[in-house]
């Protein structure tokens, strides 16, 4: 896979969609163009951390494998090997989703 080779800079992250399961409105089949895109991912990797004017880098909060909220406008899309991502800086995330 692409993604794991892809490391983004800084404090950002790159994050895949999760999607949601189809969504059935009062027995009505609601097509894909119709729907909202999700506004939950996994994290697949992600940057160093953001730096400092000293220099000095503070790493993320968030880590590969984490379940996150974000925004719904959140991110850059981008395509890599064909399948669609976000890459996003790490103060767009809302939170952090535990299982």
């Amino acid at each position: 896979m692409a993604a794991t080779s892809f490391t983004p800079l800084h404090d950002r992250i790159l994050v895949r969609r999760l999607e949601e399961g189809e969504s059935i409105r009062g027995g009505i089949i609601i097509p894909d163009s119709a729907k909202e895109k999700p506004q939950q991912g996994e994290v697949i990797s992600v940057g160093k951390g953001k730096s400092n004017d000293e220099g000095k880098v503070f790493p993320l909060d968030v880590k590969a494998g984490d379940t996150i909220l974000f925004g719904k406008y959140s991110g850059s899309e981008i395509k890599l090997d064909g399948e669609e991502f976000l890459i996003m800086r790490e103060e767009e995330v809302l939170g952090i989703l535990k299982k």
